[in-house]
């Protein structure tokens, strides 16, 4: 599927076998559209960034991370980049001891060359063939890799959804949940309550998981720290840089390297 984002993904649905894995390429600003799959998929780009949306929320997934999306969710991927794809299929209802939703993974040196290779491996491997090994030491990999924070769940409440839209829109916004009460008539504990029953989060959890998936999107366009951080909000670019290596152990002018 290498350079033909049109291909249809039929072929690797309909295989008897429990994965399949193909290749394609999009330009910057290029989209899928919304699209779902019977399976399983693992979603890797080896360059471009890519940013995924669903009902469930948003993920930004760079070259250095995968994204499981659990069968039949539905999504759009948009590119950051030229952005080369690399990803598999998986019936989980064969293979066992996957995640169970849909989450961010860390893609080490080995799952990113076992990724690479699958798409080569034909639909119609034979069992406990090479590529029979290489496709379950995938799965085997995907086991242990570690899940990771960049996943930012959307509410359904009318009333914090329009918190999120406004955080989203302006990660700069720096109003308190006391103000916020103040605009949407509710109290702070109702905003508080709401957040943690919509999103799983509070609401400065949230607002930081916001902010650290816009500065990867504009990370990965080649922007400068000092103009993120302060549109995110933040005094200082030290600041920013502090609350970014707290969640991914490197500071934001590496993360990419």
């Amino acid at each position: 599927m290498s350079g033909d984002p049109t291909r249809k993904h039929l072929d690797f649905h309909d295989t008897h076998r429990a994965m399949a894995a193909m290749d394609v390429n999009y330009p910057d600003g290029a989209s899928t559209g919304w699209h779902s799959h019977p399976r399983g998929q693992l979603l890797y780009a080896i360059e471009g960034v890519m940013v995924v949306r669903s009902a469930e929320g948003s993920w930004v997934v760079p070259p250095s991370r995968a994204l499981w999306l659990a069968a039949g969710l539905e999504h759009d991927v948009k590119m950051s980049g030229e952005v080369k794809i690399r990803t598999v299929f998986i019936d989980a209802t064969a293979i066992g001891h996957l995640p169970e939703k849909s989450c961010v993974i860390e893609v080490s040196p080995l799952l990113r060359e076992l990724i690479v290779a699958a798409v080569h491996v034909p639909l119609d491997y034979a069992d406990n063939s090479r590529d029979d090994r290489l496709m379950r030491l995938v799965v085997d990999e995907v086991r242990v890799s570690d899940i990771l924070p960049v996943h930012l769940p959307m509410p359904t409440d009318s009333r914090i959804k329009r918190i999120c839209e406004v955080i989203s829109e302006n990660t700069s916004d720096t109003s308190t949940v006391a103000q916020w009460a103040g605009r949407l008539g509710v109290t702070t504990k109702t905003i508080h309550r709401l957040f943690g029953r919509e999103t799983g989060m509070s609401f400065g959890r949230w607002r930081e998981q916001a902010r650290l998936l816009s500065a990867l999107r504009r990370l990965a366009n080649g922007e400068r720290v000092i103009d993120i951080a302060f549109d995110c909000g933040y005094a200082s670019q030290s600041a920013f840089t502090a609350m970014f290596r707290r969640h991914f152990g490197k500071p934001p002018s590496e993360f990419y390297r």
